[in-house]
């Protein structure tokens, strides 16, 4: 069992920036790949971002890369999400992931049903 563990949301106005933390216990050592996705009222939960555990290669949606950056902790099993340059368009809830199964390509964990552990999530919501 993996516990995620989310923090650092709230009400920042456009253009501002935020720092989302995700903090992982349990059985840490078995996780491959961590994971933020968000969901606003009434839309799907959609992917954000990855990170590889070891080695820290990382992946982006389209819609928040070059603004959003991944990366994490391995000494504090945190994982980060710096979220810069924010739209009304990125409010929603995050939600950390992690999946502990092996993977052959960071570009295939794109969707909820590839992580196997969810954290409750923190809100973010970006005013105009």
């Amino acid at each position: 069992q993996v516990q995620l563990v989310e923090s650092g949301g709230g009400l920042v106005q456009a253009g501002g920036s935020l720092r989302l933390s995700c903090a992982a216990s349990g059985r840490t050592f078995s996780t491959y790949i961590m994971g933020w996705f968000r969901q606003a009222p009434g839309k799907e939960r959609e992917f954000v971002a990855a990170i590889r555990w070891s080695g820290g290669t990382t992946n982006y949606a389209n819609s928040v890369k070059g603004r959003f950056t991944i990366s994490r902790d391995n000494a504090k099993n945190t994982v980060y999400l710096q979220a810069s340059s924010l739209k009304p368009e990125d409010t929603a809830v995050y939600y950390c992931a992690a999946r502990t199964r092996p993977v052959g390509s960071i570009a295939a964990v794109t969707t909820t049903t590839m992580y196997d552990y969810w954290g409750q999530g923190t809100q973010v919501t970006v005013s105009s």
